[in-house]
This record gives C-alpha cells, structure tokens and sequence, in this order.
C-alpha cells in the first residue's frame, strides 16, 4: 500500500489546518450579529385576491393579490372597482413571501397622503453626460419634482409559494410566465374597473394604465427582467422595473449548467432589446425594443451576504441611458448597509422608495412619465446624493455639474441666468441690513460657533495663496435659511448697490448634504456641549473661485428665518488648504502590519481640513478599523481647579471644540460609503478586487476624511483577520467551488499519467499532493493557466486587472481548494475503509457461523438466482448506465448521478474489501513462516498456509493473488490500484452530484405538485458525466489505441483530456462560471465513448495497423 512521506503529510495537513482556520475564522465573522441602523415599519395589512384563470396547469398553483392598508374591514369587490392608481407589481425573492411587500405599501399609502418630502436647498444628484444621451430635446436638468402627488400607487404582489427559484432554472422560468399572466391581469383589471364605474355614473377621470411598474426582491428582479423579455408579453406592458438586491450579471449559486444558461439568454435578449432594428441588408427597421424600459437596482452594500454589489449591476446589460445601479450606503436619507430581507422594511430605504415611485406620476395623465430620460433624472434627484461619486476633489471641482465662470462686461443675460440657477429661491430672501456687521478673517481657517448674524469676508486672493487654492467648508446649518455663501468680484456694502454686469454669485445651493450623526445634548442648561456633527458640505476649486476677490460667510440671526428653532448647537467650519498636503498612500501590507508595528498616523493642527487617503489594496478584501483620536486642540488647562482638572480627559475637552471626524469611502463597483462617527469605525466596501473581469482601478479605495484643523490626532489602523477571511469567501467562494473541480481533473491526470508511464497508480490524494510540488508541476497546473486568462481577457478587450493581486488571490483559492478536495478525499476514504473492515469482520463471523444461519444463506441463494439479479451481475455496468440515464433525462439529473456514485461506491467498496483481504492474508503468511522458521525448519515447502477461516468462495483466493514471476504486480496491489482509480472518478462525480444538490432539494419540495421534464441541456450534460464514469470505469481506459482513414495507430491518452479539461474549468471559475465545468465533463464523457467504440470497431476488423498496449497490472 502507498504510503505518504513526511514532507507530502506536512502538505496536505498544513492545506487541511489552511482551508479549516478560514473557513471557521469567515464563519465566524459572517454570523456576527450586524447593526444596520434601520427602523421598524408598521403597517396594518389586507391581501385581496385578484383572479386568474388564463395561466396553465402548471401555474395554477400560484396567486395574485392587491395590498389595501388600514385596519378597517373593507368590501374587497368595491375596492377594487375603484382603481385608478399607478399599478405596481411586487415579485419576492428565493423562498419570499407576497407579504414582504407590505413594507413598501404601507409606506406608499401613509406619503401619498401626506405628501412630497419636504424640500432643501442642498445640490442634488444630475444625470452624467453618459445618461443624458445625445437627444437634448428636453433639458432634465431643469426638471422640478412634484410639489404634491396626483396619484396613489396601487401595489399588487405575486405569490410564488414560496419556491426557491435561486436554485432551479425551471422554476426562475415559471415564475417570470406566471408574471407575464400577472401583467395582462392587472392590466384587464383596470380596464374592467373603469368601464364598471362608467356604467355606474361614477367619476371616471385619469387615464387607464398601460404599463405595470415592476418592483422585485432578490431573484424577483431577474424574474422581472425575464418577463420583459417574455415573447407573450404585450408591447409596453412594462417600462419601470426598480430591482432590490437583485444579481443582474450572474446567478447567485452558479453551479447548474442550465440555470447558467438562462442568465445568458436573458442578459443576452436585454442586449439585443437595446439595439436599433435593422434589416439583413443594415437597414433602418424599427427603434430599440426596449428603448422605454427604464432598470433602476439598489443593492444592499456590504452587509448583504447572499448577494453581491458586483452582482447586482447592470453594466453590459442595460446601456447608461436607460438605468443605473446605487448602493444603499451611497443613497440619499439612507446611508446605510442592510442584510438581504432588511433591505425590505429598512425605513429609511422604504420611504425615500415610495416618494421615488410616487414622484414618478405625470400630472397631466396621472401616470408615469413616458419620456425615459425624465424617468431616469426623477430616480437620480431621489436616489442619489449629491455627494461626487469620484473623489478626485482636490484636482477638479465636480460638486456642481456645470461650473462657475466669471461674467463679462457685455453678457448681461448670461450673468442673470448664472446668478439665479446658484441662487437662493426669493421667498427665502436676506437682507443686508439683517447682518449685524462684517468680520474680517485674516487665517486661513473660519470658525463658526453659533447663529450670531454675521458676514464673514475671506480674501480669496490673500487666503488662497501659497498653493492654498481649494476651500472646503463644513456646517450643520441649513443652506439659504442658515447659511449662505457668495463670490464678490470686489469688496461693496451690498449686492443692491453693483451693476449687473459685475453681480455677485451665491454658491450656497452647491452645499451637499451629507448623514449627520444625533446632535450632542445639553447636560444642564448653560452648560457646553460637544460640537455638532457637520450635516453639509462645499467645496470650491480654483477654477470656481477664478475671477472672484472674495467669499463671504452670512450666518442667520439665532431666530430662524423659516419659523422654526435653530440646532441645539451650530457650527460651521471653512478652510482654505493644499490638497497635496493631505494626501497619503498606503500599501497592501500598511493596514495589517501597522497593528504590530504600534506606528500611529499622526496630523498636527492647522492640518487641512479634507485629508485624502488612497489604499492600494481595496477595503472590500482588507476592512481597516479605523481609530482616530484627538491629541490637542489647543486647550492647555480646563479652568477648573487643580483637585478636579485631573479627572476631565483631554479628548473630552477636545470635542467641545472640535467637530465629529466624517469619512467617505469610494470604490469603483460599490460606489459611496459614508462613516458617520470615525473615533471607531470599521471602513469597509462592497467591492469585488482581483477577478478576471475586474479592471485594475478596482484594487485601490479612496477615502476622504473631513476633520477639524483646530484638533490634532493620532490615528491607528488594524485588521481584523475574521473579517478579512469572511470577506474572502464572499467574493470569491464560485471561484473555490469552480477550483475544487480543476483539482480533481488534475489529480485524474496524474493517476492517468501513472498508469501511461507503467507506475502504480497513486491515491487521488497522492496525486493531490505531487500537483502542488513546486516548481513543477505547480507552475503549469496553477500558474500557467493565470497567464493563460490573461491573454484571453486581452483578445477578447476586456479589462485586464492587476497582475499581482489577481494571481495572488487566485493562488490563494487555488490552495484552498486543494485543501477542500483534501478533506472530502479523507472523510470519503475513512468511510471506504470503515465499511470494508466491518464488511470483512461480519463475512468472517457468518462463515463461523453459518451451518446456524443456514436458512438465511439459502434465503440468499434463492435471490440471487433470480432472473433480474443474474442480470445485473452478468452485465453491472449497462444496467447502470440505463438507470442512470433513464433518471437523469426523465427525472432529475441528480438522480442520475446518485446511481452512478453508488456504482463507484460499490466498486470501490469491492476493490478495498479485496485489498484488505489479500493484505491480512499476506500478513498471516509472513507471521506463520517466521513461526515455522523460529522452530528451526527449512525451507517453505512443508509449510501449509490457514487463510484465518476466510474461505475462498466469498473473497478471492490467493492462488489467483500469487507473487508469479509471470506478473510484476499481486493481486492485491491491482485492487488497490483499482480502488484508487475508482475513488477518484467517485470524487469527481460526487462534486458534479453536489453541484445539482440545490437544484434536487428543489424538485423534492415540490414533489406531487405537477413536475416537469428536466431541461435537455441538464439531462445531456448529465449523461455525458455519466457515460463518463462508466466509460472509463475500469483503468484500462485510461488510453486509446485507434485507426482510421487518414491516421494510423494513433493514441489517445485520457491525462492529456483532463489536463484541457481542467484548464477550461480554471477559465470558467475565474470568469465566475463553475456551471460551465458541466460542458467539459459530458465532452470527456462523450469522447470516451467515441474512443472506446473506435477502439472496439479496430479491434474486431481486425485491422494491421492495430493494436493494444501492453501492461503489466493484473485485473
């Protein structure tokens, strides 16, 4: 029996130490309760069922409902005769319920009734160049949101029973039928409403609905995009679809093959939908398909572990013109990051949702809009903040889409016009009287601690020298009634006394507003409290203060100008500063090392105030906790006495003067993040670095930290290993499960390999170990394909990322796929051995016994005499290749492979018991001739060997396993050769079974409730798989001698078929394709049967030219 070296052990413990301390240490940190910061909503439900009886058999199970908010009792026939709202379709998720839309109802009805969000004067999100298309008919950059709402939404929701459509592709199809019924029912409704009221006498203004807004949850909003795509749905049916933690770019669970397969022909169809219509010959045809769907997705940030950010995208599939994607934590009155059901009934997401949806409505229809472009600037203003999504601030000033140029002399409209677009509106109108007097400031830094009616003047030209030529400003005073912010092109009394030509410009409405943590309380009246947390900012390049001499600060007298109260505590802070002077670098290794370094970042006072810190290595993959403390802030004595000045700590006596830190973190897949307390805060994004398709700007993460100038800090970064490895198997567990099946070929190959070369074939956990030998083979099994991808990615022009960081990760995952195949070879191979020794001991006990049992051994005998059961043993491998096939294409693929496991298993169980039986037999050998030798006889001829009661009918005798000259190899050793080869097709197919796992679970719920065939492609890659495991059963197949017209005696070996094989499943698990494993495993399958039956048909022709390899193994 092989047996591992030391250094070979060493590996495969230190790969299994490896794949268990991240496993446990991800696990770990993906169960931590998480803190979201989302309130509760509350509703009072009703459901009324809405018939349908167009849909097939197979849909009649599912149901539709319409939600009614109240607690009342209400006559369900009367209400829905009275609709005439916008029609809204809620499709739940894997396993949701239609319940979950009660959230989003609820919240609908209570804004409806209340009305529009009341509206500020911060800057608000625009439509980039790249949404605005080239059609400029209709400027939406000037388009005001409704200032009240004409119509109600009326939200319908589908009920899918609960099934788990993330886990099988026929029921994600039935789903997305089932809604296409849906849509034409809604829309019949409304019809069959208006035309009873008409009949009634009843009001019958607005206008029908032709179209259904869909809104979906999870694989909702694939089955959304399905439906539209749907060839029986009607023209416009549906031109909003707004997606919640929705994966658009691949399938959450990628591992059955048709399941892959339908994300492709939708994604495919939506990309074709957005194409213009032409004739064979390029003629003009018609406009885009899709051309008036607009796809809005909100993902659910970092804290959402089921689905990916990189996921839930829409790049590629929906063109910029017709939808974007915006993380929760990036969206305005929300900030945050919410688990995958959170994301349902999070408050402050439902009802900025439910505002977005209502404000969607054209007031002349009292349905949506049907111009796309005013659609998407409604989901931009209501979503988006207007926060850059780039935080290239220090180079160019993006705060505002449109920059402040300086008027001339002879452009007087031009002026006007600039002059009220940054304008505050007229009903909220300061005077200049109302200012107490002017402060001049002479620092760079201004300081604004309460509502005191002044104007603060700032000489741009003094101020902004010395490569001081960026200002950033911070407050938590509302812009136009507390603050206001102006650019004078020379010093005046007032803005009345100017010419036109020369009018001051009033940048206040370019304040963005920013999450603002709660306002600090008061202890006892009079007493000081810490400052405010800042709730706004601005910043101003050189290129928007060029031209300008000054910028004023007008700071509101303490009682508001709107009626209402001023802030507990009021603050603003202004500097100019050198951006360069803030910047810092960090490299990959930064962030971990510096926790046992003890090095602590550190900024003195009169440090800028925005500080710009890049890292190299993204925080989606390295979450940095961030601890910042305050070191000074210029306050040398409390003013208290010396008994009590002891007990108040420095960093308390900081924060009355200086204001919380705030940080943004910005990465290219998940967008804005935003820490609202940084004292102590984990910075962490939703990104997806070191992937095939990830570009190199992907590995960096920009965060840009506001604190206050007047404080000095320490600060200090560590790393926490659980939340580093639970974020690995985030991103990257399809590449682990995809790597798992690229080990297994390559351990195949190098059992195939021995068996080519004459060797013993090793254990498939030998084989496993001799593959990650370095330099060889590991270069070219792991290494070579990296290289390989690479130049793939550079033929097909796709993004190339960053060479280092894309080979390390995949190198990581590689071992760690290793170390998975490793432990499911041992537990598989302790379970082979543990049924073998106790099959051994019972067969050896029953022939001692067997003249007691000897009804139970005719019992068997009588059996096994059977017609069926002589069958199965003349010819095993055809009666399991027709089971197996028969339930893979008529049942379920998985069965198929279930059966073909217990084939391996058999065989492999058969193989050890015989190994095990030769080996105790040899060893009982041994120790009788050392006895006979010890008794001082010569020579083994009068020694007769006891086989310990093990009789030769139930095991093979050892005549027949006889060290012969004649044989280089005992029987025994060709049995566990057998074992061996047998095992490792086991391990494969038991991956390929695993992968149809959730798929099966699947079909076993909904057993009795109408089942369908499976889909061709499942069931013909299943039996390729299958024909492959019976194929190649027996080692002989591990080569090819054929003959045909053109070639001669060519051979065929079956390791250079697993080493392609294996490289095309590294190429699919980088792409995040393991499903793809599929067509390669049925392509061996079905070349091996073609080689097989060429070989065959060689041989019995009885051609010259062939012949059969030579090997010395007994079988």
């Amino acid at each position: 029996m092989q047996v591992l070296g030391l250094k070979a052990k060493s590996r495969i413990a230190l790969l299994i130490v490896l794949v268990l301390c991240v496993g446990f240490a991800g696990l770990y940190g993906l169960l931590k309760p998480v803190s979201n910061g989302c309130n509760m909503t509350y509703m009072y439900p009703t459901y009324i069922p809405i018939p349908i009886t167009s849909s097939g058999a197979p849909l009649a199970k599912y149901g539709l409902f319409l939600y009614h908010e109240g607690w009342k009792t209400i006559d369900f026939k009367e209400h829905i005769q009275k609709l005439s709202g916008i029609p809204v379709l809620f499709i739940p998720g894997n396993g949701g319920s239609y319940k979950q839309v009660r959230s989003l109802a609820a919240e609908s009805d209570r804004a409806y009734q209340m009305g529009p969000l009341e509206r500020t004067f911060y800057q608000e999100a625009s439509l980039t160049p790249e949404e605005e298309g080239e059609d400029q008919d209709i400027d939406v950059a000037r388009f005001e949101l409704p200032n009240q709402y004409d119509s109600r939404l009326d939200w319908f929701t589908v009920d899918l029973e609960g099934e788990h459509s993330a886990m099988d592709s026929a029921i994600l199809e039935q789903h997305a039928h089932y809604v296409v019924h849906c849509i034409h029912r809604i829309l019949d409704q409304y019809k069959e409403s208006y035309e009873a009221r008409k009949r009634e006498g009843a009001a019958t203004s607005g206008t029908l609905p032709k179209s259904v807004i869909l809104v979906g949850h999870s694989m909702g909003g694939f089955v959304a995009r399905a439906a539209v795509v749907d060839p029986h749905l009607r023209k416009s049916a549906v031109e909003t679809i707004l997606t919640l933690s929705s994966p658009h770019q691949y399938p959450p669970v990628a591992l059955q093959p048709s399941y892959g397969h339908y994300f492709r022909r939708v994604n495919s169809e939506w990309r074709k939908g957005y194409k213009v219509q032409t004739t064979g010959a390029g003629h003009y045809l018609s406009d885009p398909v899709l051309s008036h769907v607009v796809v809005i997705s909100i993902s659910g940030g970092y804290n959402d572990y089921q689905v990916r950010t990189k996921y839930e995208s829409l790049d590629g599939i929906v063109p910029p013109t017709h939808g974007f994607m915006i993380s929760s934590t990036g969206m305005k009155n929300v900030w945050l990051s919410m688990e995958h059901q959170v994301i349902l009934w999070c408050n402050q997401l439902v009802i900025q949702v439910s505002h977005t949806l209502l404000s969607l409505a054209d007031s002349r229809t009292g349905q949506p809009f049907s111009d796309t472009r005013i659609r998407l600037a409604i989901f931009s203003k209501m979503l988006r903040s207007g926060i850059p999504q780039s935080f290239n601030w220090m180079m160019q000033s993006r705060l505002s889409q449109r920059p402040i140029h300086v008027p001339t002399r002879d452009v007087k409209d031009t002026t006007e016009s600039l002059y009220m677009s940054a304008a505050c509106p007229s009903n909220i109108h300061w005077s200049d009287d109302g200012l107490e007097r002017d402060l001049y400031i002479q620092t760079t830094t201004v300081t604004v601690l309460a509502m005191d009616g002044r104007r603060r003047w700032l000489d741009i030209r003094k101020l902004g020298s010395n490569g001081r030529s960026h200002f950033m400003f911070v407050t938590n005073l509302a812009p136009c009634s507390g603050v206001r912010l102006h650019l004078w092109p020379e010093k005046r009394n007032s803005t009345s006394d100017l010419p036109v030509c020369i009018r001051i410009h009033e940048v206040t409405s370019r304040m963005v507003l920013i999450p603002s943590g709660p306002a600090p309380r008061q202890i006892e009246p009079g007493s000081q409290t810490e400052q405010a947390p800042p709730s706004a900012i601005l910043h101003l390049g050189p290129e928007d203060m060029h031209g300008f001499r000054f910028l004023t600060i007008s700071v509101a007298p303490r009682p508001s100008i709107s009626g209402r109260p001023p802030p507990a505590v009021s603050m603003a802070v202004g500097q100019f500063f050198n951006p360069e002077e803030g910047e810092r670098e960090f490299s990959p290794w930064s962030p971990p090392l510096s926790g046992y370094s003890h090095k602590d970042l550190s900024w003195k006072e009169d440090h800028p105030l925005a500080l710009n810190l890049s890292f190299t290595s993204s925080l989606g993959l390295l979450p940095v906790t961030f601890s910042l403390k305050t070191a000074g802030c210029g306050i040398k004595s409390s003013g208290l006495p010396d008994e009590q000045s002891g007990d108040i700590d420095n960093s308390k006596l900081c924060k009355l003067r200086c204001f919380p830190p705030v940080a943004f973190a910005w990465d290219e897949t998940s967008g804005l993040h935003v820490f609202t307390d940084l004292y102590s805060d984990t910075i962490i994004v939703d990104s997806s670095p070191a992937l095939w398709s990830s570009p190199k700007s992907s590995e960096k993460t920009s965060v840009l930290m506001l604190v206050d100038p007047h404080c000095s800090y320490r600060s200090a970064m560590t790393v926490s290993v659980t939340a580093v490895a639970s974020r690995f198997l985030l991103v990257y567990t399809s590449q682990i499960v995809g790597f798992s099946v690229v080990v297994i070929f390559f351990a195949l190959m190098r059992q195939a390999c021995a068996w080519d070369l004459n060797q013993p074939i090793p254990s498939t956990l030998k084989a496993l170990e001799y593959n990650l030998r370095f330099p060889l083979p590991f270069l070219y099994l792991a290494i070579a394909p990296i290289a390989l991808s690479l130049l793939v990615g550079f033929w097909i022009s796709q993004p190339s990322p960053s060479f280092a960081s894309f080979t390390i990760v995949s190198v990581v995952c590689y071992f760690l796929a290793n170390g998975f195949v490793a432990i499911l070879i041992l537990i598989s191979q302790l379970a082979f051995y543990v049924a073998a020794l106790l099959h051994i001991f019972i067969k050896t006990r029953f022939q001692l016994w067997e003249k007691k049992f000897q009804w139970f051994v005719n019992l068997s005998s009588g059996f096994g005499s059977l017609k069926v059961v002589r069958v199965i043993r003349a010819k095993p491998l055809l009666v399991t290749a027709l089971a197996a096939i028969t339930l893979a294409c008529l049942v379920h693929p998985a069965l198929g492979l279930l059966v073909l496991l217990f084939s391996h298993a058999l065989c492999c169980h058969t193989a050890l018991c015989s190994f095990l039986t030769a080996s105790f037999r040899s060893h009982a050998r041994r120790h009788e001739l050392f006895d006979y030798k010890k008794d001082g006889n010569d020579g083994p001829d009068k020694l007769t060997f006891k086989c310990d009661g093990i009789s030769n009918q139930n095991f093979p005798s050892e005549d027949r396993c006889s060290n012969s000259p004649d044989f280089s190899k005992s029987f025994g050793e060709t049995q566990l050769e057998i074992f061996h080869h047998r095992h490792g097709l086991f391990i494969l197919h038991l991956a390929a079974a695993l992968m149809f796992g959730p798929s099966l679970v699947t079909w076993l719920q909904r057993l009795g409730m109408g089942q369908s065939f499976p889909w061709v492609l499942d069931s013909a890659l299943c039996t390729g798989v299958i024909l492959h495991g019976i194929f190649t059963s027996n080692p002989q197949f591990n080569s090819f001698l054929v003959s045909f017209r053109p070639i001669r005696n060519l051979e065929v070996r079956m390791n250079f078929l697993y080493l392609l094989a294996g490289y095309y499943s590294y190429l699919s698990s980088l792409a995040l394709a393991p499903y793809r494993e599929f067509y390669v495993m049925a392509a061996v399958g079905y070349i091996s049967i073609g080689l097989t039956l060429l070989h065959r048909w060689n041989r019995d022709k009885g051609d010259a030219h062939f012949g059969s390899r030579k090997h010395s193994h007994r079988h």
